[in-house]
C-alpha cells in the first residue's frame, strides 16, 4: 500500500528532482501527479521509468491525495496551499511563505524530526532554505555534544539557486566573454555572474543584512536552537549546482576538531572527507547527485576558546530543496499515515 502524491511545480528544476528523487528511493506510492501551471499542461515529465503528463493546477482538486509537495515558490503556494490543505492533502512546502510561521514546523529530518507532529495545525510543513538546511546538519550533533552559542557562516553559492534563467545567464555570459560581440547583459542578477562573485542574495533589509542571511538566521534558531547567535554572509558564485560554507562554531563546552571530526562521522546524512593533503576535501562539483551533506577541513580556531571551522558542501536541489522534502515525506509517513 502507498501514497497519492502530487508534486506541484513539477517542470521547474526542483520539481523535476523531487519527481527524480521519489523514484530513485522508492517511495511507496500508488499514484503520483505532476501539477504545474496551465501553460506548461500537457508537458511531460518523467518519475522513474514512467512518462507523466503535468496537469493544469488551478484545475486541480486535492481531495483524496495523502501529500503534495510543493515548488513553486511563495506567491503559488499562497494561493494553492491552503486550498490543498483544506482538502486533507499534507502540503510540503519548499517556498519561503510558511517558514516563520509557528503554526508550521520547519523540519530538518536529521536534525528535528519529532517536530513533524505539529503538522496537524495547518496540514502544512515548511522546508527550508537550501543554504540553512546543509548546515543544521551538521551543526546538530556537534551542538548536542557541547551547545553551540554562536556561528560565523560565509556561503558561496550555486546559481541553480535562483532557477533555470540564472543557470542560463551564467552559461551566456561564460560564453559571452570569449566572443565579441557576444557580451549578456545582466538580467537575473544585479551584476555580472560569471568569473565574478556576488555578495548579494535576496533583497536588502534595514540592517544592511540580505534576506538570505536573515533566513540563515531565523530558520537555524527554529530549527536547533533559539539561543544560538548566527552571523551570516551569503555570495552567489559562478557555480551551476553545489552550495559550499565556510563555518564557524563556538561552543559553550570544550570541543577540539578531533572529536568533531569523530561525531560528524556517525551522524546521519553527514560524509566526512577531510585527509589534510591536496584534493583531500570535497567541492561543489563533487557533491551533484548526492545524498550526503559533506563536511571537510575541520580544524581547531587558533583565536577561539571552544571554537571549530569546517568547510560543507551540498547538493542544493537535493539536501537543499528536493530530498529533505521527500525525507520529510518519508518522515510523515512513518510516524503519522502510516501506509507504506
Amino acid at each position: 500500500m502507498g501514497y497519492r502524491v502530487a508534486v506541484v511545480g513539477a517542470t521547474g528544476n526542483v520539481g523535476r528532482e523531487l519527481l527524480n528523487i521519489l523514484a530513485e528511493r522508492e517511495f511507496p506510492t500508488t499514484e503520483v501527479a505532476a501539477l504545474a501551471s496551465r501553460r506548461s499542461a500537457g508537458t511531460e515529465v518523467t518519475f522513474g521509468d514512467e512518462v507523466l503528463k503535468v496537469q493544469d493546477l488551478e484545475r486541480f482538486d486535492f481531495t483524496g491525495w495523502d501529500m503534495a509537495l510543493f515548488a513553486i515558490g511563495s506567491d503559488g503556494s499562497k494561493t494553492y496551499a491552503p486550498k490543498a490543505a483544506a482538502a486533507g492533502c499534507v502540503v510540503i512546502d519548499n517556498s519561503s511563505l510558511y517558514r516563520y510561521d509557528p503554526d508550521v514546523p520547519l523540519i530538518v529530518p536529521e536534525v528535528n524530526p519529532d517536530a513533524i507532529m505539529d503538522y496537524s495545525r495547518k496540514n502544512i510543513i515548511a522546508n527550508p532554505n537550501c543554504s540553512t538546511a546543509q548546515m543544521v546538519v551538521a551543526l546538530k550533533p556537534l551542538h548536542d555534544r557541547a551547545t553551540i552559542t554562536r556561528v560565523v557562516v560565509s556561503t558561496y553559492q550555486s546559481v541553480s539557486g535562483s532557477g533555470k534563467a540564472a543557470m542560463d545567464e551564467l552559461w551566456n555570459q561564460t560564453k559571452g566573454v570569449f566572443v565579441p560581440g557576444q557580451e549578456v547583459a545582466p538580467k537575473v542578477y544585479p551584476k555580472q555572474i560569471a568569473f565574478n562573485v556576488i555578495p548579494h542574495i535576496d533583497v536588502f533589509m534595514e540592517d544592511g543584512s540580505t534576506k538570505e542571511e536573515w533566513k540563515m538566521v531565523v530558520e537555524t534558531k527554529k530549527i536547533v536552537d533559539k539561543s544560538i547567535k548566527v552571523s551570516a554572509t551569503c555570495v552567489r558564485v559562478p557555480v551551476f549546482v553545489g552550495h559550499a560554507e565556510s563555518i564557524n562554531i563556538e561552543f559553550e563546552q570544550p570541543l577540539d576538531a578531533e572529536e568533531a571530526r569523530d561525531i560528524l562521522r556517525q551522524s546521519p546524512g553527514i560524509l566526512v572527507v577531510d585527509t589534510r593533503e591536496d584534493g583531500g576535501y570535497i567541492t561543489p562539483i563533487d557533491c551533484v547527485g548526492d545524498f550526503a551533506t559533506y563536511v571537510s577541513r575541520i580544524r581547531d580556531d587558533q583565536t577561539r576558546d571552544n571554537a571549530i571551522n569546517l568547510w560543507c558542501v551540498s547538493d542544493n536541489l537535493r539536501k537543499g530543496a528536493a530530498l529533505n522534502a521527500v525525507q520529510i515525506a518519508e518522515l510523515l509517513g512513518r510516524r503519522v499515515l502510516k501506509k507504506g
